[in-house]
């Protein structure tokens, strides 16, 4: 039996587009756990236990390689705090305050955003030359974000009334842009092991919000139900995930493993319909053709020639 686990893990690890498939689908699970988390565990305590479960894994696996790399990230460790604290703690912050008053398709749709607004932040940080496809593509997924905000709706997109939740998720990923593009010049140490003290700030960052909310009376210690939420948010759309990513772009490139992240908006609906149930109306399909259309040129690039 060991030894057909231990075969099945070796075939899996070596398998990029297996692995990169499974990422995928967990980072689309997370929408769904969001919203199973409802009155089972309170958003912000999701937030710190995850990253205190992540931070304890990751130490446990790496402290001897975090250790000695120490040195090649303590210059950058102000950068660094930024990053945890913008990327990993108000993303998912409000990821999860989001998914309080909207739904998985929503959250995985408008997730979906992110690779275009890096286009736009690359644009305007590092003025990166685009072609009028990749900003074609750009205006596209705006309108595919509109569309899902609206929820298909003249009227109330006339009166501006869109739902908080989708505004949250938009701001999440206007921040998760933003921690990407930090990537770029990110400290030139192993991924794991920057994953590794990133998720240990991230931690330690995360503790005055979940103090806030035990402040204002609206913290919820985790149910059982709330504990395998948790879990399931801490090892598999966080833990498992960043490895298997990193094992992926390893075998073939970031490029072609970079393209597979478009799957989290598609295997966001499907979950959502398949296990909680949510409706699946007529804008979601148009906002999903449109944000995935505008992702598709956004990442145009110029021939070679």
């Amino acid at each position: 039996m060991l030894s057909t686990l231990t075969l099945f893990g070796n075939r899996l690890y070596a398998n990029a587009i297996l692995l990169l498939v499974l990422t995928t689908l967990f980072w689309g699970g997370n929408t769904v756990a969001g919203r199973l988390a409802l009155g089972e565990v309170s958003p912000l305590m999701v937030v710190t236990l995850r990253w205190i479960i992540v931070a304890v894994i990751m130490l446990l696996f790496l402290k001897n390689r975090i250790r000695q790399e120490w040195p090649m990230m303590r210059p950058h460790i102000g950068k660094m705090t930024l990053m945890a604290a913008l990327g990993f703690v108000a993303f998912n912050s409000l990821f999860y305050i989001a998914a309080q008053s909207t739904t998985a398709i929503n959250l995985g749709i408008i997730q979906g955003s992110v690779p275009v607004f890096v286009l736009a932040g690359s644009i305007l940080a590092f003025g990166t030359r685009v072609r009028m496809i990749q900003v074609t593509g750009i205006l596209i997924t705006v309108a595919g974000v509109v569309l899902i905000a609206s929820q298909g709706s003249l009227q109330v997109l006339r009166a501006l009334a869109v739902n908080p939740g989708d505004g949250y998720m938009l701001i999440a990923c206007v921040l998760y842009s933003g921690y990407t593009l930090a990537l770029r010049n990110r400290p030139q140490v192993s991924g794991l092991v920057f994953f590794a003290v990133l998720s240990m700030i991230a931690a330690i960052t995360s503790l005055p919000a979940a103090a806030y909310e035990i402040m204002i009376g609206q913290a919820q210690w985790p149910t059982f139900k709330g504990w395998l939420i948790v879990l399931y948010i801490a090892i598999f759309p966080s833990f498992l995930s960043q490895i298997f990513f990193m094992r992926g772009v390893e075998l073939i490139g970031p490029a072609r493993a970079g393209v597979f992240i478009n799957l989290v908006p598609i295997w966001a609906p499907i979950l959502a319909v398949g296990i909680l149930g949510e409706p699946f109306y007529w804008h979601h399909g148009l906002a999903l053709v449109l944000v995935l259309a505008g992702i598709w040129m956004s990442e145009r690039r110029a021939n070679p020639g």
